[in-house]
């Protein structure tokens, strides 16, 4: 996300929570986060099926876990990628463990990289720890597509070392011996390792890259704190009773909070019934 021009402040204020932090500047071409494992799948053969419609120069790149092969919608997006010879690259990042969920119980097949040969296109297996392997391999899968030699899968093997989510503890599954043995092939250290020993490494590279990441953290701190609220505006068209009993409830305990009653709180108008909200899509 840093590559395609995201600032850093805006990342932080997605993983905040902050709707504003996964929307898009208007002249990136990026979507937002998909949340849904592998729903982002068929939007990306959308997308590329419309830009091979339209006769658009654009290659679609799609990023995925080895978790989101397990999903239905992996399969139909690689299925009409593979019918429509689309200008799309999917990318899965294997990194052995669906959430607690090893690789070797979610598919008997070698690789991930062979499925897409039952739709018709290559499938590619790298290093997922080797930056230059993985550039290489991205590039060439690009060129072809653009090209007009249809869809590439890219399995990057890696191996994920930290936890999953904050409410994910590795170590119910997976032994303490794997994890030090993938840490010996952590990227940033051979990529690191391999800059020094050709000198392209500035020995100042690493306080700016520490100062730049401090200028964005405060930068998001100081943005304007958001409603809680709002949690609760786009959900549905019309909230039903449940959310808004939710929402009352919510609102009486910042009112609480905040030392003052429920009707002073910063709260916003919930939609009439009958009256639908308009996404900020359609505008």
């Amino acid at each position: 996300m840093l590559w395609r021009g995201w600032p850093i402040e805006q990342i932080l204020r997605f993983y905040a929570g902050q709707l504003e932090g996964s929307q898009p500047a208007p002249t990136q071409r990026d979507l937002p986060v998909a949340i849904p494992v592998a729903t982002q799948l068929p939007h990306a053969v959308g997308l590329a099926y419309a830009a091979q419609y339209r006769g658009d120069d654009v290659v679609v790149m799609a990023y995925c876990g080895d978790g989101a092969t397990s999903e239905g919608d992996f399969h139909e997006a690689l299925n009409f990628a593979g019918v429509w010879h689309v200008p799309v690259v999917f990318v899965v990042q294997n990194n052995q463990w669906a959430i607690s969920v090893p690789l070797k119980k979610q598919t008997h097949s070698r690789t991930l990289a062979q499925k897409a040969l039952a739709y018709g296109f290559p499938g590619i297996q790298v290093d997922g720890n080797d930056v230059l392997a993985v550039y290489v391999a991205s590039r060439e899968a690009v060129e072809r597509a653009r090209g007009g030699s249809g869809p590439t899968l890219i399995e990057c093997v890696t191996y994920r070392l930290g936890v999953h989510t904050t409410a994910d503890d590795p170590t119910k599954y997976r032994s303490e011996e794997e994890v030090k043995a993938w840490e010996k092939k952590d990227p940033l250290t051979r990529f690191g390792v391999y800059l020094e020993t050709k000198g392209l490494m500035d020995p100042a590279l690493e306080q700016e890259v520490d100062q730049e990441i401090a200028r964005a953290v405060l930068a998001f701190e100081a943005t304007p704190p958001v409603d809680p609220l709002a949690m609760f505006d786009h959900a549905y068209a019309e909230r039903p009773p449940h959310l808004e009993a939710e929402r009352a409830a919510m609102a009486e305990r910042l009112a609480e909070a905040a030392g003052s009653p429920p009707e002073d709180s910063p709260v916003s108008s919930p939609p009439m019934r009958g009256q639908r909200r308009t996404s900020r899509w359609q505008s």
